[in-house]
């Protein structure tokens, strides 16, 4: 169906059906304005499939309508048909069958980007950077990695042969025998003791496994004499399910603590949660970090520790998404991911940043300015404030992202000469030690053409702009013009100059990838801890005498205190 015919079936459904299930103009007949708007959907539908001048598609078309329908609400609304419960149920539980690696699509070819630890991948020998050349006996070539990840998964214990082109290496086509397994998504990639006394614990998602992989690694760190404050690393954690979050919590509080509210349309619909188990430990000092992705269940761990008092909260503001969904059974084995509620944390603040009940003129969901979020109390009175996610206690600049950094990454220069470099050699030290030398970054940028590397040179568009402007205002004689000359031969860029400025953040992304092909993500994630600049903060409180303290107001509550002056 072309894009034309498409439109018009969109509009037709949605505008008829939408009105009746989403706004608030037929609240006083709900079950009138419903039956109305499926038999308007339903009867455009036929005509449109009867009339229509082209063939219509009718399960894609349904699919779109539900989805436009669905995505005016919010973005966490969802449609799953059965073909892709299995990928819903992967997220919430973390299981699988399949071969245990991610996948990407580079041109015309989809490769093997990272393998995981100890699946059959891995233990395989496929390695990063392997492109998919046949699946059994099928060539793939050209497929979408949607397809591909649909022939790759599968029933544990099945076969399957997946011969592959790794690049860079005299016998490229190799062919591997794998027997799938299920594939469980380790929530806690790494944790360990650093700077000497941080017991650092990454928690990449929340699914069925996250609180007990956290109390583990809690308890194994616990057991060292040498950890003296704990690190619980939520960055890029983009969340998961909620019963996890109020686990996690709860291994830092007493039993019982209340650790939010989800509050839906009704009043009947609200509902406590509070900590059920007996913590590992409520007085370690307790850093837990965080930044722009961290989300949902990450925010209520960080939030609800911060409302508590129990935990400095270390990095960037987070996400701000403080709604909770649930899924619905729908008819031939379809499920409706649907927002229920509203999360509220201790203070009694939500979080969410965007309220996508209020809209502007092209649509647009708006977000809550900074002005007008509200001001609520930690539980010694520490002002905390709702909108816009969790603002941290210590904050940390994010490192900034230039043209030439974002062009590296996008072009996959850095990935690419990883890649070869992973293939040339037969190991790398290890992530504790791991530094990309001064020979291997003059051998990453002999890779780079400059005929074929492109990005905005901004100080030199700048001038131009500003020569634009001057022309323009009746400023650019001779004199003038004479100096923007000069100008331009001292701002002229150089490439080599460029990447030799950007070395640190080049370096970081060889090593992301070479980390990743020799360590997997638990090396990975130790090696970007040797300069982190959020645990540098964390041992910088620790070393300071009386901060940790100081910054929870652990000594006296600030908010009686004010009552008493006045």
């Amino acid at each position: 169906m072309n894009n034309k015919s498409r439109n018009i079936l969109l509009v037709m459904l949605v505008a008829a059906i939408l009105p009746a299930l989403a706004s608030g103009e037929y609240k006083k007949n709900d079950n009138a304005a419903i039956a109305r708007g499926i038999k308007i959907f339903t009867s455009a539908f036929k005509e449109l499939n009867t009339y229509y001048v082209d063939t219509i598609d009718v399960e894609k078309s349904i699919e779109n309508a539900l989805g436009y329908m669905l995505g005016s609400l919010d973005p966490y609304t969802e449609y799953y048909p059965e073909r892709e419960e299995e990928t819903l149920r992967a997220i919430t539980t973390g299981e699988y069958g399949g071969v245990g690696s991610y996948i990407q699509k580079r041109d015309s070819v989809v490769i093997f980007s990272e393998p995981q630890i100890g699946t059959p991948s891995a233990n395989a020998g496929i390695k990063a950077g392997d492109n998919i050349l046949k699946i059994d006996t099928v060539n793939v070539t050209g497929y979408s990695t949607e397809q591909v990840s649909a022939m790759l998964k599968g029933t544990p214990k099945t076969t399957i042969t997946v011969t592959v082109k790794r690049p860079y290496v005299t016998d490229s086509i190799k062919t591997f025998t794998l027997i799938r397994d299920k594939i469980r998504v380790n929530p806690v990639p790494y944790y360990g003791v650093k700077r000497g006394n941080i017991g650092y614990i990454n928690v990449s998602t929340f699914n069925e496994r996250t609180g007990s992989a956290v109390k583990e690694a809690l308890e194994v760190l616990k057991a060292n004499p040498a950890v003296e404050s704990i690190a619980l690393d939520l960055r890029g954690n983009t969340g998961g399910l909620l019963e996890e979050a109020v686990k996690v919590v709860g291994l830092f509080v007493p039993k019982g603590t209340e650790v939010l509210q989800t509050r839906g349309r009704q009043t009947t619909d609200t509902k406590v949660y509070k900590t059920t188990q007996k913590p590992i430990d409520t007085k370690i000092p307790l850093f837990v970090l965080v930044d722009g992705n961290s989300a949902s269940a990450s925010e209520i761990v960080a939030g609800a520790l911060q409302d508590l008092d129990r935990a400095v909260i270390v990095g960037s503001r987070s996400f701000g998404k403080g709604l909770v969904q649930t899924t619905r059974p729908l008819p031939y084995k379809g499920l409706l991911k649907v927002t229920i509620a509203k999360y509220y944390i201790p203070s009694g603040r939500l979080i969410q940043e965007i309220d996508y009940s209020q809209r502007d003129a092209d649509g647009k969901a708006k977000r809550v300015a900074d002005s007008l979020t509200n001001v609520f109390h930690t539980a010694h009175g520490r002002e905390v404030r709702d909108g816009g996610g969790i603002t941290p206690d210590l904050k940390i600049k994010s490192d900034s992202v230039n043209r030439l950094l974002y062009n590296i990454y996008v072009g996959n220069w850095a990935y690419d000469y990883a890649i070869k470099y992973c293939n040339t050699h037969d190991s790398v030290a290890a992530p504790a030690d791991f530094k990309v030398t001064d020979e291997m970054f003059a051998d990453f940028k002999a890779t780079i053409a400059p005929d074929k590397f492109n990005y905005d040179k901004v100080c030199e568009l700048g001038l131009d702009r500003l020569r634009q402007v001057a022309e323009i205002e009746g400023y650019a004689n001779d004199s003038v013009k004479a100096q923007f000359d000069v100008l331009a031969k001292m701002l002229k860029h150089d490439l080599n100059h460029d990447l030799d400025h950007n070395r640190d953040a080049i370096s970081d992304m060889i090593a992301d990838v070479v980390m990743r092909r020799f360590y997997y993500e638990p090396g990975r994630v130790e090696y970007t801890l040797n300069s982190d600049k959020c645990l540098n903060e964390v041992e910088k409180t620790m070393s300071t005498p009386g901060e940790y303290r100081r910054i929870l107001a652990l000594d006296g509550d600030t908010r009686s205190t004010e009552k008493k002056k006045k």
